[in-house]
């Protein structure tokens, strides 16, 4: 089958399309022929030769993927997954494929009216987004701060804080890009780019600062992400776009109870996996079936233009995901 392999560590131009063997299923595994697999930094820093796959998972990139499946382990009972099913699935890796073996339980059914090819936009930003606003105990009534709004994660963020009734403050990049985020669903959206932006989230919150914050950013924004938390505040971070070293105010901390939680989901421990999807399926999945949370697509490109896509992400360009399809 075909596959976008990483010839060497390097830049976006080591991707290449190549022959790969095809998967072959485990006895609780799906073989899913792919329509779509979900672009995330993740596999930018994979490509980059510092983010290897954890043992197991297929060398080339790829955290998610939608498709049909075409084949199912025999250890799977008969209400379990079968072919012709639509699903979106969380990967460890290889979903730069045109097929994938995925354990079943973390493949979820794709609902009517949501396209097979954007389904793919979902599992890794679902997942992760749920399992972290479980981590911070985020409440109905609270007020969550989505730094960087307009990006795959955070998309999903705003939608599914709005759908559980939290209210949303947002950051994203210029007028256009706030406009969208509101339009997601977030009660305030911020131009990060514009000053003084700890003033202006205390302000959205009528000095009191905000419950949660979500971060991808890092080192670069832990001074004012501890600075815009209110008492009891929880900073959660799942990303290091700006660093990974910060320099932490202890005072600050202790002064407003406050926590921080660090997450990575990929290098979770199967069945860690399989309970993050089990509470997407309960409790998430139903708002993509209504439409509350829907995915958010900048471009979908073919496998040979895996490169361009690489580069969207790694521009700021993208709003949303970048898929690649097979």
């Amino acid at each position: 089958m075909r596959a976008v392999v990483i010839t060497k560590p390097g830049d976006p131009d080591v991707l290449a399309v190549r022959e790969v063997a095809e998967p072959a299923p485990g006895p609780l595994d799906l073989i899913v022929e792919v329509s779509a697999a979900g672009v995330n930094r993740a596999d930018l820093l994979q490509r980059a030769g510092s983010y290897p796959p954890p043992p197991g998972a297929p060398a080339w990139p790829g955290l998610e993927v939608s498709g049909t499946v075409v084949a199912r382990g025999d250890g799977l009972g008969p209400d379990d997954l079968g072919p012709g099913d639509r699903v979106a699935a969380l990967l460890a890796g290889g979903g730069y494929a045109e097929r994938v073996a995925v354990p079943a339980a973390l493949a979820l059914r794709i609902p009517e009216g949501l396209p097979l090819v954007d389904a793919a936009a979902l599992p890794e930003a679902l997942a992760t987004v749920w399992s972290n606003l479980r981590a911070a105990r985020l409440s109905p009534g609270e007020t969550l701060l989505v730094r960087g709004g307009s990006g795959g994660v955070g998309s999903v963020a705003v939608q599914l804080g709005h759908a559980l009734g939290v209210r949303v403050v947002a950051t994203a990049g210029g007028p256009q890009r706030t406009a969208r985020v509101r339009a997601l669903g977030a009660d305030v959206a911020l131009d990060h780019r514009e000053p003084d932006l700890v003033a202006r989230v205390l302000e959205a919150t009528d000095g009191r600062g905000v419950d949660v914050v979500l971060d991808v950013l890092g080192a670069g924004a832990l001074a004012d992400n501890l600075a815009v938390l209110a008492d009891d505040g929880r900073l959660v971070v799942i990303g290091m776009q700006q660093g990974r070293r910060g320099e932490l105010d202890l005072s600050v901390l202790l002064s407003k109870r406050a926590s921080i939680v660090g997450t990575m989901l990929r290098s979770r421990p199967l069945h860690q996996k399989v309970a993050i999807m089990d509470g997407v399926r309960r409790h998430v999945w139903p708002f993509v079936a209504d439409g509350s949370v829907r995915p958010v697509v900048h471009a979908r490109l073919p496998f040979d233009r895996a490169a361009d896509a690489h580069r969207l992400l790694e521009t700021g360009e993208a709003f949303g995901k970048v898929l690649l399809l097979p």
